[in-house]
């Protein structure tokens, strides 16, 4: 009887160690990072950051609590003007020479609802590192014509950037703010799974 116990402990056990090692690399032809912030009060400034890396590890196809480690590299950011991204690049704003990299380390991905999820976590730019949460929405898993399990996500947040002292701003005639403090995060994310 001991011995059926012990065999069948083992087995479990290797198959949860099994499933927490699936991992999933991102397609980067199919993802992109993006943010936007108020300009002006009445529009908004879109960009991007086109160098990043999320490693992303699951308990099989389950993402509830899948180990979440993103970077984006600050050199790379993209607004389609060349004199604003080397502003956003300076002191002011990332400070890319001193702090190259933005870092994201999930804490807890929490299931509340068909398809969504609370995606906590700590995110640092500069050298402030603050809790965050993020609403994450889940696409599905599917197979593509050549063979390889993706899935899809499209994850969105807010964050104020004063708070990672991005605090660069002028302020017009009429007392609003040329650079809004809030900041808009969306990431539409495809990941193939590690065969």
């Amino acid at each position: 009887m001991k011995k059926i116990f012990l065999a069948s402990f083992i087995l479990v056990l290797s198959t949860t160690l099994t499933f927490a090692q699936t991992k999933w690399v991102i397609d980067k032809a199919h993802s992109k990072v993006q943010f936007s912030v108020s300009h002006l009060v009445i529009t908004d400034v879109v960009g991007q950051f086109k160098k990043y890396d999320i490693k992303v590890e699951t308990n099989g196809d389950d993402f509830t609590n899948a180990k979440i480690e993103f970077t984006a590299d600050v050199n790379s950011i993209d607004t389609e003007n060349e004199g604003r991204d080397k502003h956003l690049k300076s002191d002011d704003f990332f400070n890319a020479e001193k702090f190259p990299q933005i870092k994201f380390i999930g804490k807890k991905m929490e299931k509340v609802g068909d398809g969504k999820f609370k995606l906590t976590g700590d995110f640092t730019i500069r050298d402030v590192t603050k809790p965050i949460t993020l609403d994450v929405t889940f696409r599905g898993i599917v197979k593509d014509p050549w063979g390889n399990t993706k899935a899809g996500f499209k994850i969105k947040g807010v964050v104020n950037r004063f708070d990672y002292n991005l605090k660069w701003n002028n302020l017009m005639e009429t007392g609003g703010a040329v650079v809004g403090k809030d900041v808009e995060i969306t990431v539409n994310l495809e990941l193939n799974k590690q065969k």
